[in-house]
């Protein structure tokens, strides 16, 4: 078990998390209007497209290739979900991977407890820093370390910009009745709380909740809810069978909307050689489908 240096939380270092919470409260303040609604929608998808395309498939298990260019756009999408840096990001999970359901995983709600997985971990000062040892094929990148140095650049801008988007267009569209608070509070406020606690439910929820297709060392389930608001994460056991996919969603009925929008990527050329899982994967699968449905 983790001891309790480690299960410390620091609240001081999580001033801007927490205050991303606090900060919806405000939506009973600023009022509704469907352009900051909209907005809120369209950044929580961008960005959850950013962690789970960018951060999990790409600079955690490499499940398909891209130029450098467009891999750093992948790293700055993820860097404006507010979750840390790429690297940070990677190493965990790829420290997760190896110790899944272990006193060694230090977001197991089997072994940890469901709070502890879900956000407790997140605001731990033990696991601030980055082991870049587990993620030396993406350290040498100076712009990747840039991004995981300054972490707090590309969100603190995305807030900036909403304020400033919402103030022209109470200035110049004033029909839309939003304004820059509105926008920071919807746009940047709510959508980055939405984005943090579906990112977390595969943390948490999906190693609880869900069926077993596979039958892995760890208790990873599928589920098609969190499968849905997380863009494609919540076949989850089907991920830990065969993490080096990039298509989670193994049949056509498993929805898997990442994995949908690096098909139209590959057909355009800006990424290429998506991994999929070898024949022997369905095959198994079909042995323990009396298991899974």
């Amino acid at each position: 078990m983790l001891s309790r240096q480690e299960h410390k939380i620091d609240i001081l270092g999580n001033i801007p998390f927490i205050s991303v919470h606090i900060g919806c409260l405000f939506i009973f303040w600023v009022g509704f209007s469907w352009a900051a609604l909209i907005t809120c929608f369209i950044l929580w998808f961008v960005r959850m497209f950013g962690v789970t395309a960018g951060y999990h498939r790409y600079f955690s298990h490499r499940a398909y290739k891209t130029t450098r260019w467009f891999q750093f756009i992948l790293a700055v999408l993820g860097n404006s979900s507010a979750q840390l840096g790429p690297l940070w990001w990677a190493a965990h999970h790829r420290h997760h991977h190896r110790n899944t359901d272990t006193e060694q995983d230090i977001h197991s709600p089997v072994v940890h407890g469901f709070w502890w997985s879900h956000i407790g971990w997140v605001m731990c000062p033990e696991y601030s820093k980055t082991n870049e040892q587990n993620v030396r094929d993406f350290a040498q990148y100076p712009e990747l370390q840039y991004l995981n140095r300054f972490h707090m650049i590309a969100p603190t801008v995305l807030g900036l910009t909403l304020i400033a988007i919402g103030i022209l267009c109470q200035l110049y569209t004033p029909q839309l009745r939003t304004t820059g608070l509105q926008m920071f509070v919807w746009g940047f406020c709510l959508s980055t709380l939405l984005l943090y606690h579906t990112t977390f439910t595969i943390n948490s929820l999906a190693h609880i909740f869900g069926s077993r297709r596979f039958d892995t060392t760890d208790t990873s389930r599928n589920n098609w809810f969190l499968a849905l608001i997380t863009l494609g994460e919540g076949w989850h056991n089907n991920h830990h069978y065969y993490p080096a996919s990039e298509r989670q969603g193994f049949y056509w009925w498993e929805i898997d909307i990442t994995h949908y929008i690096l098909k139209l990527l590959s057909w355009l050329g800006i990424v290429w050689d998506l991994r999929t899982p070898p024949r022997k994967i369905y095959e198994k699968s079909h042995c323990l489908s009396t298991k899974c449905f």
